[in-house]
């Protein structure tokens, strides 16, 4: 049998009906006790402990279950939070953690933070402080290294990326994930540039660093081609570390008109190698983000942007990962929540 233990394999194992078991595991109507019964104690003989099985205990089964109450108290009750980055005050997911912790806890549910350092990821170990045990669901951010994000979706327990590795190829994760809407306020900027007849637009910022970063970079690329314009290579610098991004620009014998970058930090950074070298934002070079962060409302110029909901996004995010403790079966998804561009004094258009 598969290590995973699914709604099919309990139905095969007592010859009943995918959608009878299904009732059983989420406290449907219309079961008698002792089918019900059977069904929940097969699920845990078989090892099924996903979130399904504790709310049928919790809501509607304590009477036919009283004999086992004792596993019932050990259900797991953690959410894991496991990240590769210190999520700062600035970082867009910090902002969605408090509305993320506050959903869970109404559900009976603790929030563990655990962060995975470059150890971790070279020895393919999880991080010490994470117990297995007690873990119903994982929740990812700032995980962007595919083969740990693999060997994590291996554990076969619910987990959600928000954002996660560039899908190159195609490739991407057996899992779900959460992302916000990284096309279309790339795109309604490059076509407003264009019509203020800024057609010399580059890209700063490492495409290929995450699925976010990738979708910005080619629906910019995309909106470009689709409106007859080619993109000049020599504006476009695929670097995020602030040093490089620096030596790159210094380098650069003409700016382009705009320079579009894959967040507000990269923007930032670029926005100091700018000013450092005797150039003024706007008016040698525009410059736009994406995030919408704090530092973007503050810098001068105030950054053009694309503002992210961060509590729809934590909304969303309670809201996938408990579909899928629900029923550990469904098919993967990725789901896109809205943004909104926001322009401002480093694009000045009439």
């Amino acid at each position: 049998m598969s290590n995973r233990v699914t709604i099919q394999d309990i139905a095969d194992e007592l010859g009943l009906s995918r959608n009878t078991v299904s009732k059983a595991l989420n406290n449907g109507e219309g079961l008698a006790d002792a089918t019900r019964e059977r069904i929940i104690r097969t699920a845990m003989d078989m090892g099924y402990k996903q979130f399904a099985i504790a709310s049928s205990l919790m809501a509607g089964a304590q009477g036919a279950l009283a004999s086992t109450s004792q596993v019932e108290d050990e259900q797991p009750n953690e959410i894991a939070l496991i990240s590769a980055q210190f999520l700062g005050g600035s970082h867009f997911a910090s902002l969605m953690l408090d509305a993320f912790q506050n959903e869970f806890a109404q559900l009976g549910y603790s929030l563990t933070m655990h962060r995975v350092s470059d150890a971790n990821i070279a020895s393919m170990t999880l991080p010490l402080t994470f117990r297995r045990e007690q873990t119903a669901a994982i929740i990812c951010f700032e995980m962007f290294d595919r083969a740990y994000d693999e060997m994590l979706c291996a554990l076969d327990m619910p987990i959600l990326f928000v954002d996660g590795p560039a899908q190159i190829g195609g490739a991407t994760l057996p899992s779900d994930m959460l992302l916000m809407d990284n096309s279309t306020g790339v795109t309604q900027l490059v076509n407003r540039l264009l019509a203020a007849g800024k057609t010399r637009i580059g890209f700063l910022g490492n495409h290929l660093w995450c699925q976010s970063f990738y979708e910005r970079y080619t629906s910019f690329r995309l909106a470009m081609l689709l409106a007859g314009q080619e993109v000049d290579e020599r504006f476009c610098i695929f670097e995020n570390t602030k040093s490089i991004l620096w030596d790159h620009l210094a380098q650069m014998e003409e700016l382009p008109d705009v320079f579009i970058c894959a967040n507000d930090f990269v923007a930032l950074d670029a926005l100091e190698a700018l000013t450092s070298r005797g150039y003024e934002v706007p008016r040698d070079v525009w410059l736009a983000g994406f995030d919408d962060s704090t530092e973007s409302r503050r810098s001068a110029p105030p950054l053009t942007t694309v503002h992210i909901h961060t509590q729809v996004m934590a909304y969303s995010a309670v809201q996938l990962l408990r579909s899928r403790m629900r029923e550990p079966s469904l098919d993967y998804r990725t789901v896109y929540t809205e943004t909104n561009l926001i322009c401002r004094a480093s694009t000045p258009f009439d």
